[in-house]
């Protein structure tokens, strides 16, 4: 039997940096938001763990409960941004209308909160970085189409009507 590596597949490096690039952009456009301090420790903490992704073989607690707290905290702005859509009577639950601001953040806490079960899923079991589960292996790459293809998309067609 061969020598299985136990070194990051490439699909999963590239899928982390640009998650994790993605992130940080994200946290640098929190600036002027009325509630940053719930919004840039997300989207750091979910770019940290990405990053160490790409570059770590088995990543250890520590980065574990980064993502735990990415996860906990993506959950908690998730249902703070729907109940707050709801009461506004602004846009469905499952509107992708990125022009107001709680579609943009409903979608932006739901890719951390993706991203961060994507890696706590990978990183809970040793054997999953060598041998991976489907999800583990593709699920990575699928969000990277999804969140840039969609992010791609409202910046090159719809930025101009935005809604704050």
């Amino acid at each position: 039997m061969g020598d299985v590596s136990k070194k990051n597949s490439l699909p999963l490096v590239i899928s982390c940096l640009l998650m994790a690039a993605l992130f940080a952009l994200s946290a640098s456009f929190q600036f002027n938001d009325p509630d940053w301090y719930f919004w840039i420790p997300l989207y750091a903490t979910a770019s940290i763990v990405n990053l160490v992704n790409s570059v770590e073989e088995a990543p250890n607690s520590r980065t574990r409960k980064m993502a735990k707290f990415a996860l906990l905290l993506g959950l908690s702005l998730f249902i703070k941004v729907g109940i707050e859509g709801f009461v506004r009577g602004i846009n469905g639950f499952w509107s992708l209308d990125l022009r107001d601001r709680i579609s943009r953040e409903k979608f932006g806490s739901a890719l951390v909160i993706i991203s961060m079960l994507l890696f706590l899923e990978n990183s809970y079991d040793p054997n999953r970085r060598i041998y991976p589960t489907r999800i583990a292996k593709y699920g990575m790459p699928i969000l990277v189409g999804v969140a840039y293809g969609i992010s791609f998309f409202f910046f090159a067609f719809q930025h101009n009507e935005m809604r704050f």
